[in-house]
Parts: structure tokens; C-alpha cells; sequence
């Protein structure tokens, strides 16, 4: 089964967001420290894995085979 989210990927979705862990946090409510665990690579719940990947998609990316890319937003 393919991961929800990679720490890779939540990285690369924060850079091409130009957002900070605080915020990514703060929209998927979870704490800042759960999201530097994520990035560097220890294992959490899949539902907050889930609970990232939902705010990093509505902020704007679209997850695509292990990476991401901005939505299109035309």
C-alpha cells in the first residue's frame, strides 16, 4: 500500500506553497512538532498523515506519483 504522504512530499509541498510548518499545522490541526516529525520521516497515525495531505491540497497542491505539483488554478 502506497503511502498517504512522504515526508519528501510534504516538504516539497510547503516549497512550492512558499509556507511554513505553522502554518500547515495550524490548517491541519495538529501541532508543529507532529509536522517536523512527518518531515523527518517518523511514522504517525494515517489519519494524521491524512489530516496534512487534506490541508497541503486545499492550500493548493495536487499529489502526484511521489511528488507534487500546483493545482492548476484556471
Amino acid at each position: 500500500m502506497e503511502a498517504i504522504l512522504s515526508p519528501a512530499q510534504c516538504r516539497m509541498a510547503r516549497a512550492a506553497l512558499q509556507i511554513g510548518v505553522r502554518e500547515i499545522a495550524e490548517a491541519a490541526q495538529v501541532s508543529t512538532n507532529t509536522l517536523t516529525r512527518l518531515e523527518r520521516g517518523e511514522e504517525l497515525k494515517p489519519r494524521t498523515l491524512a489530516a496534512i495531505r487534506t490541508a497541503l491540497e486545499a492550500a493548493g497542491v495536487e499529489f502526484i506519483d511521489g511528488g507534487v505539483r500546483l493545482k492548476d488554478t484556471q
